[in-house]
């Protein structure tokens, strides 16, 4: 009997410390996997800011190429508008929301309007 409990424990044992070794083991490749997608992450992190960088000193070259001078607020108040736009917002309500006349987002709104039709236009004519 007492070389049965003797088996027993010693079995025990071993089962723990094989059971303790497959979890490291495990828990191994578990951060393996992790940094790997942790490095593909910072990758196309680092892509998308060359990317943003990139597009930054175009606008800037095209600004100076077109001689366009808006300060940053005007930059911002154009880039709402025209997100507004964008996401089918009426010119009305754009201006509303604003607090501006709707013959001022009109104005405003007009290369980004003209520029729409004709490219409807040319479609429907092919």
């Amino acid at each position: 009997m007492e070389w049965t409990l003797a088996i027993l424990f010693g079995v025990s044992v071993l089962l723990l410390i094989i059971s303790i070794i497959g979890n490291r083991q495990t828990a191994k490749k578990e951060q393996n996997e992790i940094d790997m997608v942790h490095m593909a992450l910072m990758k196309e992190i680092n892509e998308l800011q060359e990317a943003i960088r990139n597009l930054e000193l175009d606008l800037e070259v095209v600004e100076k190429e077109a001689g366009i001078q808006l300060s940053a607020d005007e930059k911002l108040f154009m880039r709402e508008i025209l997100d507004l736009y964008k996401r089918k917002y009426s010119i009305e309500s754009i201006a509303e929301k604003k607090q501006v006349s709707v013959s001022e987002i009109k104005q405003l709104l007009t290369p980004h309007l003209a520029s729409k039709d004709e490219r409807s236009k040319v479609s429907n004519e092919i």
